[in-house]
């Protein structure tokens, strides 16, 4: 993902993301999936809680807006 036009998501996960895992293991809801080079973001279940900004080592999972 990572297209804030797309996911519908409160979050987006960027190109700064180095795929370590740590968003994935943190979501409580699971609302992010493996993919080749960064997670996906399933907009549909992503409740916006964040745990997974607080938890990322390189900043690479935005809060979009609006």
């Amino acid at each position: 993902m990572g297209h804030p036009g797309r996911s519908g998501a409160p979050i987006a996960v960027t190109s700064s993301c180095t795929a370590c895992g740590a968003c994935l293991l943190t979501c409580p809801e699971h609302a992010l999936r493996p993919e080749r080079g960064r997670p996906a973001v399933l907009a549909e279940v992503c409740t916006g809680c964040l745990e997974c900004v607080e938890v990322c080592p390189a900043d690479a999972i935005a809060v979009l807006t609006g």
